[in-house]
């Protein structure tokens, strides 16, 4: 007769590990299986996994609890295994105590993962994974036991490295996308999902790999942040482990290299990407190598503004994604791009494919992954303390030692001038200019109001038509962004934009 190797409260807290430890923690899926873990010791209304500005370090109980008790039942669920009770073990109990030795192991090497990323001795190195010796030791001692064959097979230096590649990609996420809006949560989730796919368990056996092959796409209005979720995918790539030097690939292998399409003609986009050989076009006095060519393997190439991507060069990008291989300009030879593709855009590329503009088979191609960054508006309005977490956490990066007070004025200036359903069609980029300009003049004039005003004047008839222009491109700019994509989007030669733009003395030069 079968005699369970688990008690029942045993194997509910495991299972409960088990999901865990294999779920996105930035879903609310995580406060699911922390309380089925602790039960009625779980402290409910602990924050979703965003930085506070007001407690930037907050430890979560429930987390350091579950570790707490989780140790010491793997130390006897170890011991039971040596003591040649796993003859009795079925496998599902097998995978459960493999599933708590490894969130164990995490839990225990977190911080040194940390310190060796983000500490002080982050930037020597040589040595910095030395305690791969100690973790050795740890994984020697919960998987490697006389006559039990446990069933997943796991590796250790893989096992290491995807410990890394973990903690990598919680902190990237984490530091990246500031706010706990349920539009930002489900942001980091969706980043979350684009490194480790929706089931990190089959990630971890096959995908690990893989996942370079993937070509990212990222939708969402100018100034949300899609170069912010670019980083984060693009810096948060797996990194194989070698235990003899002790070394990952590291950084410099996980490079990161944006190319904004909006910013540069289709020749110079086509050379940056492609790269060129000599006397290939006028100008081109010797070979370069372009990013699809000088991007390693682990490395990411991320194309800005894709939608105004020129036809042709569509064309060519298309091939990179299907065959993974392309010619530089002027030059005949295949070469292989090794890396993985990120694009983004705020145009409708459905409505940029009704009109010709862009490609349908390139869209199908980068839409397999794809993620919307939500606008500061969608932000704000289902959590309006965002607007004030999100300022004073650009007050410190630019205030000193007066980033509270000046916090405070930005607030307080937004409150008393602004309208409370203010659209902040600029988001992020916006707020940020928003809070130079109080800043600076303790004053701030939004486009759309600046607006208003000039097309009164216009209505009046007291605008000449150089004022009428300089006012259009400036209104123009003021949602790009950019002289170069407002240039484009009028008609007008970008220098005319920029002179037009400097002429009503309300921009800085840039």
């Amino acid at each position: 007769m079968y005699m369970p190797w688990l008690s029942s409260s045993e194997h509910h807290f495991l299972v409960a590990v088990s999901r865990l430890a294999y779920c996105n923690p930035f879903l609310p899926e995580r406060a699911d299986y922390e309380s089925a873990a602790l039960g009625d010791d779980y402290i409910a209304g602990e924050p979703v996994w965003s930085v506070s500005v007001d407690e930037p370090e907050r430890p979560r109980r429930n987390v350091w609890e579950i570790a707490s008790r989780l140790e010491p039942l793997t130390m006897r669920l170890r011991e039971r295994l040596a003591g040649k009770g796993a003859a009795r073990v079925q496998a599902e109990e097998l995978v459960l105590y493999e599933d708590a030795a490894l969130h164990l192991l995490y839990q225990r090497y977190y911080p040194r993962f940390f310190q060796a990323a983000f500490g002080e001795t982050a930037v020597a190195a040589s040595g910095r994974w030395r305690f791969y010796a100690e973790f050795s030791k740890d994984w020697q001692h919960f998987f490697a036991l006389d006559g039990v064959a446990l069933p997943s097979h796991h590796e250790r230096r893989h096992t290491f490295a995807c410990f890394r590649q973990i903690q990598r990609a919680f902190e990237q996420i984490f530091r990246a996308i500031v706010g706990n809006s349920l539009p930002a949560a489900k942001l980091r989730a969706a980043i979350w999902q684009s490194i480790f796919t929706h089931d990190i368990r089959r990630y971890r056996k096959t995908l690990f790999e893989k996942m370079g092959e993937f070509a990212t796409l990222i939708t969402g209005p100018s100034g949300s942040g899609k170069e912010l979720v670019a980083r984060a995918i693009g810096q948060s790539r797996y990194v194989p482990f070698d235990d003899r030097r002790l070394a990952f690939a590291d950084d410099d292998a996980v490079s990161f290299f944006p190319i904004n399409i909006s910013a540069l003609s289709s020749t110079l986009v086509e050379s940056e990407l492609f790269g060129h050989r000599r006397g290939s076009f006028t100008g081109a006095i010797a070979d370069r190598k372009g990013w699809l060519e000088a991007c390693p393997a682990l490395g990411s190439v991320f194309l800005d503004e894709l939608g105004d991507l020129d036809p042709a060069i569509q064309v060519k990008l298309l091939r990179v994604i299907e065959t993974r291989t392309f010619h530089p300009v002027g030059d005949t030879a295949t070469h292989e791009f090794r890396g993985k593709l990120i694009a983004a855009t705020h145009r409708d590329l459905s409505a940029g494919i009704r009109d010709g503009r862009f490609r349908e088979d390139l869209y199908y191609r980068l839409c397999s992954d794809q993620i919307v960054t939500p606008s500061l508006a969608d932000q704000i309005a289902g959590a309006p303390q965002v607007l004030r977490e999100l300022v004073v956490y650009m007050t410190r990066k630019i205030g000193g030692s007066d980033a509270e007070v000046l916090a405070g004025e930005v607030v307080e200036w937004i409150e008393t001038h602004l309208d409370r359903n203010y659209r902040w069609p600029g988001n992020y980029r916006e707020l940020e200019q928003c809070v130079k300009n109080v800043l600076i003049r303790r004053d701030y004039r939004p486009v759309e109001s600046r607006a208003d005003d000039w097309i009164d004047q216009l209505r009046a008839g007291r605008l000449s038509a150089d004022e009428m222009i300089a006012h259009y491109c400036e209104m123009i700019y003021g949602r790009t962004g950019s002289y170069e994509r407002t240039a484009r989007q009028i008609g007008l030669d970008r220098r005319t934009v920029k002179s037009r733009i400097q002429s009503l003395a309300k921009l800085p030069d840039g």
